[in-house]
């Protein structure tokens, strides 16, 4: 991912140039998308997610402040708005009767019915509960893939708390996965 030309397209679409927003959303989208598939495993829920995150990037760009990268603000982004796409489903899904369904499966709802990742989103969802901090530094590093020193900086903490929370939450994970030790040593394999 070549992101050495952001920095300019922001300093260009935050001064009003003609297409330079056009420019850096379609410049982020690839990796946009790419962490709202970690989230959600059906396409057209992580396109509808990159899309909202698109959207919230071109409205709230003034709010990025040059703390950490801005490929690490557009993770925090499009991670976020694919957990909030997870829920706002997976509310649907339970809102809905079992004779609603129907034969036909609606693949609006595949993510939720049978998504592989919705163990992990489920275990995340308890760790968001438990220990947020934790589940903010473990999405970072192990579904956004950002280095420790970056998350440090995005979440204003030192790199040895950091680690701290990131090792606390895949020990949690870890239990609530039933995932051997030595799969989760650098990460999980998503």
């Amino acid at each position: 991912m070549d992101t050495t030309d952001w920095d300019d397209l922001v300093a260009r679409a935050r001064n009003g140039e003609p297409h330079a927003m056009e420019d850096l959303l379609a410049a982020v989208r690839p990796l946009v998308l790419r962490r709202c598939s970690k989230f959600l495993p059906y396409r057209q829920d992580a396109e509808e997610a990159a899309q909202e995150t698109l959207l919230t990037i071109a409205t709230k760009l003034d709010d990025f402040s040059g703390r950490g990268s801005f490929a690490g603000w557009v993770t925090v982004i499009a991670s976020n708005t694919a957990l909030m796409t997870y829920r706002s489903m997976k509310k649907r899904f339970t809102d809905t009767t079992t004779d609603a369904i129907g034969e036909t499966p609606d693949p609006r709802t595949t993510s939720v019915i049978a998504g592989t990742r919705l163990d992990l989103l489920d275990a995340l969802e308890q760790l968001e509960r438990d220990h947020p901090a934790a589940a903010a530094a473990f999405v970072l590093r192990d579904l956004g893939s950002l280095p420790y020193d970056e998350i440090a900086e995005l979440t204003q903490t030192p790199v040895n708390t950091v680690k701290t929370r990131i090792h606390a939450a895949r020990v949690h994970m870890r239990e609530k996965l039933g995932v051997p030790v030595e799969n989760f040593s650098d990460g999980p394999r998503i």
